[in-house]
């Protein structure tokens, strides 16, 4: 019988998770160089020691009853161009470069000088796509 786990979806913890996606970019290394191992106790003592967490001081983490910490990084202009060709082949559109690229470009990104990662992901894409299209 194969194991059954339980998923727990938080923001907790994304504040580590986006400093340190920006600490691996200013020096010079690759968001997909990023692992687990980058972030795993690094999540598990934010989470845990934060007063305005869901987790603070929980036994869940300090009885190490939590398996894993799945980080969602932040997405780079290439991963929203992606989203958008995405949405407009769900839309049964041809997906057009071009068009992915003026979606992606309307976006905000973050740190504000150097515009790597997108503030929103990808969720305002569907409803910026149809002033493109």
């Amino acid at each position: 019988m194969l194991p059954v786990y339980d998923l727990l979806h938080s923001n907790a913890g994304a504040d580590r998770i986006v400093q340190t996606s920006l600490d691996f970019w200013k020096a010079g290394r690759n968001r997909d160089e990023l692992e687990l191992k980058d972030l795993e106790t690094l999540l598990s003592l934010s989470v845990f020691n934060d007063n305005q967490s869901g987790f603070f001081h929980t036994s869940l983490i300090d009885k190490n009853l939590v398996d894993f910490f799945v980080p969602f990084l932040p997405l780079e202009y290439e991963h929203v161009v992606q989203c958008t060709m995405a949405e407009m082949r769900a839309r049964g559109l041809q997906p057009d470069r071009d068009v992915a690229d003026k979606v992606a470009k309307d976006l905000v990104y973050f740190p504000k000088s150097e515009r790597v990662f997108s503030v929103k992901g990808c969720k305002t894409i569907e409803s910026k796509l149809h002033y493109y299209t």
